[in-house]
């Protein structure tokens, strides 16, 4: 049994590892942890949920990896491409390239490198450009949560045609700001998960190349711990 603890962005992400992402790694033999970035301390009180700097979140997690050097322990994370911090390694770099997986995968990569020298194998995440994007997997599904919402669910339609993939509807105007210019209503960490839970992963993992390679990474932890 592989044991797989997440630190993620927010508590929408850490809903979807717990009510998406959980379930079905635990079919694989990957028990799945997750918590929020610590934000801050405070009379003892810990605040998490936010990428306030790199550094913060650099801390937290070589914290975790630290407290869990068991050899069935591993580490991955969730965070938006949108809403990274200057002082994340890599970020000017990044910045200068077009495509949006590039940009993703060079800032994992050299995430990856940063933590290296800590216990435990590390499987970096970033989702471009943000968690909303994989609600544009099959727009449709909104009409669940808002039924009143047939006319303006067209507009996610046309804007999810307008690109190659939901993973690249860009930072110019976000996956989230642009839902919200639909559905007013939306609330990023009532309905988001619950979005998604609506859509399953099957119809995510064939148009977000991204997002598919890293959960087959994932999967495959579970799969080498049975053949090992």
């Amino acid at each position: 049994m592989i044991r797989l603890n997440f630190v993620v962005e927010g508590q929408t992400e850490e809903t979807f590892v717990r009510d998406v992402l959980g379930p079905h790694l635990s079919n694989t033999g990957v028990i799945c942890s997750v918590r929020c970035v610590e934000t801050g301390r405070k009379r003892g009180q810990v605040f998490r949920g936010g990428m306030i700097s790199y550094a913060k979140f650099h801390r937290d997690l070589t914290l975790w990896m630290r407290q869990d050097q068991g050899q069935d322990a591993h580490f991955t994370t969730m965070l938006d491409l949108y809403r990274l911090p200057g002082d994340f390694p890599g970020y000017d770099d990044a910045r200068a390239l077009p495509d949006a997986l590039g940009r993703a995968a060079l800032l994992e990569e050299l995430f990856c490198a940063d933590v290296s020298h800590h216990r435990g194998q590390f499987i970096p995440y970033i989702q471009p450009f943000e968690f909303e994007a994989l609600l544009f997997s099959d727009p449709q599904v909104f009409l669940r949560r808002f039924p009143n919402g047939g006319c303006r669910v067209g507009e996610l339609s046309t804007v999810r045609a307008s690109f190659p993939s939901p993973e690249h509807i860009n930072d110019d105007e976000p996956p989230s700001k642009r839902i919200l210019a639909v559905f007013p209503d939306y609330d990023k960490r009532a309905d988001g998960p619950i979005i998604a839970v609506e859509i399953g992963l099957d119809p995510v993992r064939r148009q977000c190349a991204h997002f598919d390679e890293w959960l087959r990474r994932l999967e495959q932890l579970g799969e080498e711990d049975c053949l090992g």
